[in-house]
């Protein structure tokens, strides 16, 4: 029997496939588009049993290749650039992919636990998995948001398990690839390290600069959460998935600036401090992100802890301070 991680080669599937290795688990097929080659590179240290095109792994699906082969669907392929203007691929790839791998698993009693977001939130202030509280402000938002109305519409008659999760600010290990859609920590790291200084918004939405606020939620935790799933198939939903506390981006940076301090023997700064030395600079807000940018985001987790998931997520001083290390070390 095999576990099937789409989008394996990305940011969240490759820690997965990591983290299964880590289990004993290498009866893994990872499914991923390569059009940038250089994502494989996330998968070198892990073990696999074979590799698909996500479009042949859904034909050979069809075709009924896998039937009675696969005990669970990790899916987190999708395309995740939130400023992606062309609707028709978003869905293609976000939606109706989806559709039909949750067609699949419901037709062959396989448990699905798939990436949403919470983006579907739009500029909402109410963070609770409920259709009064969802608004997406993007092609990507309404992309997640669908398909999570049409798991909602399967759930009272569900065959097997579906999990949804909603990622808040997902940052650490493996996201390189991502470009300018990776984290604000690896953003802040390379700034640093290239031009000695971290580039915040100034104010905005209300916000003084830099005080716009995200639940920033480890890949280290998303990684948990999801094989809690794995591990407990009893369970079923939609479920927020962050930290569980909105932390301005200022922390971020301060996370960011003192780790880096702390690697070269310094001692750790006060925001105030770093501003002064000139290792923070507030840039213009970028107009073409008026209407669409969320400025304050925090996950209720109160379903996902009435699921039974009790671990402690990492706070950014924390967390930030672990990633760091793996870039730092990694030059």
């Amino acid at each position: 029997m095999y576990i099937v991680v789409t989008g394996a080669a990305g940011f969240i599937g490759a820690n997965l496939v990591k983290a299964l290795n880590a289990r004993g688990e290498t009866g893994i097929i990872a499914v991923d588009h390569l059009a940038r080659a250089d994502k494989f590179k996330n998968l070198v240290d892990c073990d696999i049993a074979d590799y698909f095109d996500r479009d042949e792994f859904l034909d050979r699906l069809e075709q009924g290749d896998f039937d009675d082969d696969i005990s669970a669907v990790l899916h987190q392929g999708a395309c995740s650039d939130t400023m992606e203007t062309d609707g028709r691929y978003m869905m293609s790839n976000n939606y109706r992919y989806s559709m039909a791998l949750l067609e699949y698993c419901q037709n062959n009693d396989v448990p699905l636990i798939y990436a949403s977001s919470a983006s579907v939130y739009g500029a909402g202030k109410t963070f609770v998995e409920d259709r009064a509280h969802e608004a997406p402000l993007n092609v990507y938002g309404y992309s997640k948001f669908l398909f999570d109305q049409a798991v909602r519409r399967v759930l009272p008659e569900q065959t097997a398990p579906i999990v949804g999760l909603r990622y808040f600010n997902v940052y650490g290990a493996r996201e390189q690839h991502k470009g300018r859609m990776a984290s604000v920590v690896w953003h802040f790291f390379n700034q640093y390290r290239q031009d000695g200084k971290i580039k915040l918004f100034e104010g905005s939405d209300g916000y003084a600069a830099g005080e716009q606020q995200r639940d920033f939620v480890s890949v280290e935790d998303v990684v948990m959460v999801n094989l809690y799933f794995l591990d407990h198939p009893q369970h079923s939903g939609i479920f927020n998935l962050g930290s569980g506390c909105a932390e301005s981006f200022n922390a971020v940076a301060l996370a960011t600036l003192n780790a880096l301090a702390k690697r070269d023997g310094k001692a750790a700064r006060s925001l105030k401090d770093w501003v002064a030395a000139g290792a923070i600079e507030y840039v213009p807000f970028p107009p073409q992100l008026a209407g669409k940018y969320q400025s304050y985001t925090q996950a209720d987790l109160g379903k996902l802890r009435a699921a039974g998931y009790k671990e402690k997520m990492f706070d950014v001083a924390t967390g930030v301070a672990r990633y760091i290390e793996i870039l730092a070390s990694a030059g």
